[in-house]
């Protein structure tokens, strides 16, 4: 006779098909949360989620509106507080589909290559999220089980979450739980599971350069008005010096120096500068010389150049000295420090590098703070079980570059951890064009996060 467990993992396999067209009606639903245009799609998206829950056995699922974008909310036994309550985090925005001329496939068509299914949102996180509820519709058609299981999907992540920290303050009763599983992380690589303990927090600025106020004529006025396209880049440049480390006064003022345990467990990943510059296409890798490249995406803080926009783009030639130039400028933090300290450091440092010739405004954009989580958690052992028994080696442990804001807002305010994985690869394209979901790893995630969510209920009996 085989045990529930046993049945629920039938259930997944016999499912496989149709959870992957699950994967796919929400991947067509262009739900970019930075795109003011696109806020039917988000509704869109929202209205399918709950269909989705429904389907899979949720007695609540619901949509809640926020000041921004709305989530949705759903368990599967309201009303029984009495029960053990794991939370299930994900959001269902994604990043815009830009520069669409470089996908193979439409973004929002999702097609299967081979044994990747290509699609903006299929890694990230859409995937994510079709695998945990296809997991809890597997453990739900065996029956009832001594666990209350919630979600909470949102649709700002990309752009920051910040309307999700006010939503779980206002609903903290209702978000209660005992474990929190956010599958937004990612594997080493197919065949290596992983679990992360640490997170990069994120400061995200617009910088604007103003000169003359319109564009002029390069040959009238050149060399005699600062070019504000020119200026932005020369004050850029400042912000690293030659070894790659960031100028800002008092910037590393309050990062937390890797331990000697840390830094030996980092250079037991199976990951070298050789991986980096395979799956990147550079030469060479840049960098602060001092640390591994593993260091420097998981545990050291950055500061990087997301677009550059000023003057004449377009095909042919107009010699034009432009009136402003724009960049988009992302720091990724790590303990102890945050958002507001590094915009005020941003701040100090255009004071006094911005030249005189030029006018300049700084908008903060998003942040979110960085956070360690402690790997020894029961819940992050019942997570290390599953991924073993489905992939058959440990899972390895590893601080990710990344940031999920809403994972240390949580810790604050829930006062509960994440259990933190997931099933996208490097090798995903993730905010890139050609984003994909490696199937066969989508299909052991179902399968890891039935185990897990059995593990949960072993450890309640």
């Amino acid at each position: 006779m085989t045990t529930p467990r046993e049945q629920a993992l039938i259930f997944a396999s016999n499912n496989s098909n149709r959870f992957e067209e699950t994967m796919k009606e929400l991947v067509r639903i262009p739900s970019v949360s930075t795109d003011p245009s696109t806020i039917p799609a988000m509704q869109q998206a929202v209205e399918k989620i709950v269909e989705i829950l429904k389907a899979t056995g949720f007695s609540q699922a619901e949509i809640m509106q926020t000041e921004g974008h709305p989530v949705v909310f759903g368990q599967t036994r309201p009303g029984q507080d009495n029960l053990p309550t794991l939370l299930i985090y994900g959001h269902y925005d994604v990043q815009p589909a830009d520069p669409i001329e470089l996908w193979e496939t439409q973004p929002f068509e999702p097609t299967t290559r081979g044994d990747r299914l290509y699609g903006r949102g299929t890694s990230d996180m859409k995937g994510q999220i079709i695998a945990s509820l296809s997991a809890v519709e597997s453990i739900l058609k065996q029956g009832d089980i001594p666990l209350n299981i919630k979600v909470i999907f949102e649709g700002e992540e990309e752009i920051g979450s910040p309307n999700l920290p006010a939503f779980i303050r206002a609903h903290k009763d209702m978000l209660k739980c005992n474990y929190i599983l956010n599958p937004d992380s990612g594997l080493i690589s197919a065949d290596l599971p992983a679990i992360t303990y640490g997170l990069r927090g994120l400061a995200y600025f617009e910088l604007r350069f103003f000169g003359p106020n319109h564009d002029l004529h390069s040959g009238g006025f050149g060399g005699t008005i600062h070019n504000p396209a020119q200026a932005i880049c020369e004050v850029i440049a400042k912000m690293h010096d030659a070894n790659g480390r960031i100028t800002l006064p008092g910037f590393y003022d309050k990062v937390i120096k890797l331990t000697e345990n840390e830094r030996n467990e980092m250079a037991r990943l199976p990951i070298n500068d050789d991986f980096y510059k395979d799956i990147t296409g550079v030469k060479e890798l840049w960098g602060e010389k001092e640390y591994s490249a593993n260091e420097r995406i998981g545990a050291r803080p950055t500061l990087e150049i997301n677009g550059l926009l000023s003057g004449f783009t377009g095909s042919g030639a107009k010699t034009v000295l432009p009136a402003n130039a724009m960049a988009k400028i992302s720091m990724r933090l790590v303990p102890d420090q945050n958002p507001e300290d590094v915009y005020t450091q941003l701040k100090e440092f255009l004071n006094k590098n911005v030249p005189p010739t030029i006018r300049w405004e700084l908008t903060q954009m998003a942040g979110g703070s960085p956070c360690i989580i402690d790997p020894n958690l029961p819940e992050t052992k019942a997570m290390s079980d599953a991924l073993e028994t489905v992939w058959g080696i440990p899972p390895v442990l590893k601080r990710e570059g990344g940031s999920i804001p809403i994972v240390a807002d949580m810790q604050q305010i829930l006062g509960v951890d994440s259990v933190l994985t997931g099933f996208s690869m490097p090798e995903d394209a993730i905010h890139s064009p050609n984003e994909s979901q490696h199937l066969p790893t989508f299909h052991r995630g179902v399968a890891s996060i039935i185990h897990f969510i059995y593990n949960l209920i072993g450890k309640q009996a």
